[in-house]
């Protein structure tokens, strides 16, 4: 496993995805990938407990703990490369 993440296009990745998660507000973070549903679950708490959630764009659900975002889930997490903001 810890050789699988030291290859060099995994820590390219790594890298990426680095720079562009330290420009969020929020500064802790968890993720969680279920590769067999190619989702994709970025939590803004350790244990986030949501009291509904509403669909953002297509296939990024944004979920909420009361008026507080606690987290994101990303449909075919896979297939994404960009966003274009049209949502």
């Amino acid at each position: 496993m810890v050789a699988e993440l030291l290859e060099k296009q995994n820590i390219d990745y790594l890298f990426r995805a680095i720079a562009n998660f330290i420009k969020l507000p929020r500064t802790k973070m968890w993720l969680d990938y279920d590769a067999e549903a190619d989702v994709l679950y970025l939590h803004f708490e350790e244990k986030p407990a949501s009291t509904h959630s509403e669909m953002f764009d297509e296939g990024i659900i944004l979920d909420y703990r009361g008026s507080r975002l606690v987290g994101l889930t990303i449909l075919e997490a896979s297939r994404r490369r960009t966003w274009n903001g049209d949502g």
